[in-house]
């Protein structure tokens, strides 16, 4: 019974730790892929919105699939979500006080995270494309902010 109880502890835990990034100051960070992984998501969410709206256009839609692509939608949203908070605000921004000069951009990546992350929650509440693209120009400002690139 306690091996039943260790493996099946084992078979929860162990997906969540290979894919999730470790919150220990490892050192090891790859922004670039984790920008990657942000348009990666978006373009699925925008992908199942499409399809989504297609679908239930039918007369008789397939509703294993309608729900397939929301559920799709929502996990990659989520992934999004993900992203933001687990990565970039836990550990790759770090707090400033109102009075040093690194505030004001502080402010800005929080601005800018936060919208990343309100879109990606739109995107799972409708299939309005709007949303779609303001996280993808949220996803792009924060990308050029973050990397102090031009636009």
């Amino acid at each position: 019974m306690n091996k039943l109880v260790l493996i099946l502890s084992l078979l929860i835990l162990i997906p969540n730790y290979l894919f999730a990034h470790c919150e220990v100051p490892c050192g090891i960070y790859d922004d670039e892929l984790r920008f990657k992984e942000l348009y990666e998501n978006t373009a699925t969410i925008e992908k199942a919105t499409k399809i989504i709206i297609e679908i239930s256009k039918d007369k008789s839609p397939d509703y294993n699939q309608l729900v397939r692509w929301i559920n799709t939608k929502e996990i990659h949203a989520e992934k999004n979500q993900s992203i933001v908070s687990q990565y970039f605000l836990h550990q790759r921004i770090k707090p400033a006080h109102n009075n040093s000069p690194e505030y004001k951009d502080y402010i800005r990546s929080l601005e800018l995270l936060h919208q990343i992350s309100v879109y990606s929650m739109k995107t799972k509440q409708s299939t309005d494309l709007k949303n779609i693209e303001l996280l993808k120009d949220s996803i792009h400002d924060f990308q050029h902010h973050y990397l102090k690139e031009d636009k």
